[in-house]
């Protein structure tokens, strides 16, 4: 699809279609100053040396003249905003209510979750243990089953995630973008590719295209702009990112998320740095670092809507992105509402723990209780115990005993069908 540069195929191209020069001069001089020459037709464009055949491109929505001035539909967007702002606010209400220490452990939960969900929506899957014990150990949050393995790819998408939460006073910048997506991929490679890390894609094996089926029979869902447009496209980006206007932050994270996507700028990891780029503006939206609500996890449970909504609003022509905004909103919403839930469940557990001298918990005990609230898989039997714990099966039937008599767990079935829950 990329051919070097030929004077003749210009010169044709321009003769052929004299009568666009209007639109060619507009495209040049307001949306594309480092393009050549365009062909609006036979789509052809000419940029850094190089000629782009776009003939097998569908109609995207970053070709349009008036790219990027996305358009939608106001009163519609308007009121699902005050929907989901109400929402925020009464979250962010109780978070103001319950103790330091309650709050810290709900922060603490929700990072983790968006760091671990946030990877799986592109397939990576992350130890949460790790992912936890990295974040309580930069956050400086005490925790009882803190991890001595260091792992870099968990390392470097943790990195980025807080850097967005906590330094969202700081402009977004195309190095700090590019330090963010380094961290995703140590030494430079994604799974056994080597990619180029900490710069953006510069299409050297072709165009940056989203496929999916068997090789062979490829099927394209989205070609990104070209790698040479890139750099002007982010340039605009950053700027509308870091300057300030009365537009919701809320609405500001959905269309630069959408925005960003469209950019595709880095050879791989764009979705993770374009999630990152939208808690930096929720936490502008929140005005503090801590995050509450995760919407990682929510796009993760709802991924093929996700890809589904990106496509049709980027495989078109029209800057109506309504569709989109309507959806993240939506997800948002979601989001928030889940996250209730889970101040709900460790406002539970400090209740609990509180009916408990701490000098009675003993290590393991502890580590059953923080499991159990973090989404323990399964059912805890007394053998689950004592294989997590590293302890007999004797001494995990006292510890479960213990529990239930202090009315931390309830047991449920008999015999071998024995197991425990939080009550």
């Amino acid at each position: 699809m990329t051919y070097v540069l030929d004077s003749n195929i210009i010169t044709y191209e321009r003769e052929r279609f004299a009568e666009k020069k209007p639109v060619i001069s507009a495209l040049k001089s307001s949306y594309r100053p480092d393009i050549t020459a365009y062909s609006p037709c036979i789509r052809f464009y000419f940029c850094g040396g190089k000629c782009y055949n776009l003939r097998m491109m569908r109609e995207y929505i970053y070709q349009h003249p008036d790219w990027p001035n996305f358009t939608w539909d106001r009163n519609k967007i308007l009121t699902i905003l005050c929907d989901v702002k109400k929402e925020q606010g009464l979250l962010l209400g109780k978070t103001q209510v319950i103790g330091f220490q309650s709050r810290d452990s709900a922060a603490l939960h929700i990072t983790v979750q968006e760091i671990v969900r946030s990877a799986e929506i592109e397939g990576q899957i992350l130890n949460m243990a790790l992912v936890r014990s990295s974040v309580a150990r930069r956050l400086g949050i005490a925790i009882d089953d803190e991890a001595e393995i260091i792992d870099r790819n968990v390392e470097g998408i943790v990195t980025m995630t807080l850097d967005a939460a906590l330094n969202y006073d700081e402009a977004l910048s195309n190095d700090r973008l590019c330090a963010w997506q380094a961290g995703l991929f140590p030494g430079g490679w994604s799974n056994l590719h080597k990619i180029k890390a900490g710069a953006y894609r510069d299409d050297a094996n072709g165009p940056m295209v989203i496929v999916s089926g068997p090789i062979g029979r490829e099927k394209i869902h989205y070609q990104a702009p070209a790698a040479a447009l890139a750099p002007v496209e982010m340039d605009k980006f950053l700027s509308w990112a870091n300057a300030e206007s009365d537009m919701d932050y809320l609405l500001k994270a959905a269309i630069a998320h959408f925005w960003f996507v469209t950019i595709h700028p880095f050879e791989d990891g764009n979705g993770r740095v374009a999630r990152a780029i939208t808690d930096w503006f929720l936490s502008k939206a929140d005005q503090t670092p801590q995050r509450f609500y995760t919407l990682s996890n929510v796009i993760n449970k709802h991924r093929e809507s996700y890809y589904s909504v990106l496509k049709d609003t980027t495989n078109t022509k029209s800057m109506d992105i309504t569709k989109w905004l309507e959806w993240f909103l939506g997800m948002t919403r979601e989001a928030i509402t889940e996250s209730g839930e889970v101040l709900a469940r460790i406002l539970k557990k400090h209740a609990l723990l509180q009916q408990i001298p701490l000098t009675k918990l003993n290590d393991r005990q502890r580590k059953i209780i923080n499991l159990l609230f973090n989404g323990f898989e399964g059912k805890l039997t007394t053998s689950k115990y004592a294989k997590i714990t590293k302890t007999s099966q004797d001494t995990a039937g006292r510890d479960l005993t213990a529990l239930v008599q202090w009315g931390v767990l309830e047991r449920v079935g008999y015999g071998r069908s024995t197991n425990y829950v939080l009550r």
